[in-house]
């Protein structure tokens, strides 16, 4: 179903974050007309064309949504595929982020999970994420497939500050913080890989469907 988003945008709902992620890889590919902005989320994807002409673009979103729903989009490769899941391709590059695991949370998450904090490195680094979409902040990614061992709820305090860099996780999320920023997820360390440089092209390191390997540095 597509609806109106506002004067200027329509909402594709996909149903699916792997539709979503084809949607979003053929709408970059191959931009309709007048599209200026694509937001891919769980199960949508929000389309951005100021001064387009609306029925036509929907009669295409339409198009575009059921190849996605059949088949998989040029160039999306295994993006969507979940961690661990054996594929029969070549594999996408993986973006290594190394971490310097000394969180503030790091001692508790351990404790609620019920582990030791060097287990909960190694499931933290141990398994392969994809990015499922951006949101909360320029450059703030969600990362999908974290060991279900580590779905541990937000802080019930969120931080005033969150220093750029940390990382951390959430519910069945893992992330970066690309800038500081109050937050309450769990932090279980830092990088020095700059996610976000808003003058880099383009400024954002992930992308929907980035593949992210963690790794004690």
């Amino acid at each position: 179903m597509i609806r109106v988003a506002g004067e200027h945008g329509l909402l594709v709902e996909t149903g699916s974050l792997t539709v979503s992620h084809r949607l979003d890889a053929v709408l970059r590919a191959a931009r309709p007309a007048g599209v200026v902005e694509v937001v891919p989320g769980p199960e949508t994807v929000l389309v951005v064309a100021p001064g387009a002409d609306q029925g036509r673009l929907r009669s295409r979103l339409d198009e575009l949504l059921g190849e996605a729903l059949k088949s998989r989009a040029p160039g999306e490769a295994l993006e969507s595929r979940e961690p661990g899941e054996a594929s029969s391709g070549a594999e996408p590059e993986v973006v290594v982020i190394p971490v310097v695991y000394d969180g503030e949370d790091l001692d508790s998450v351990a404790e609620l999970a019920g582990m030791s904090v060097d287990e909960v490195i190694a499931r933290h680094a141990g398994r392969e994420l994809v990015v499922g979409w951006l949101g909360f902040a320029p450059g703030f990614a969600y990362l999908t497939g974290l060991d279900p061992a580590l779905h541990l709820p937000r802080l019930a305090t969120p931080r005033t500050s969150v220093p750029a860099g940390s990382v951390a996780i959430a519910g069945p999320y893992s992330a970066i913080y690309p800038t500081a920023s109050p937050g309450g997820w769990r932090l279980l360390g830092r990088t020095a890989t700059r996610i976000w440089d808003v003058e880099a092209d383009p400024p954002s390191l992930f992308r929907p469907g980035t593949r992210v390997r963690f790794g004690p540095a």
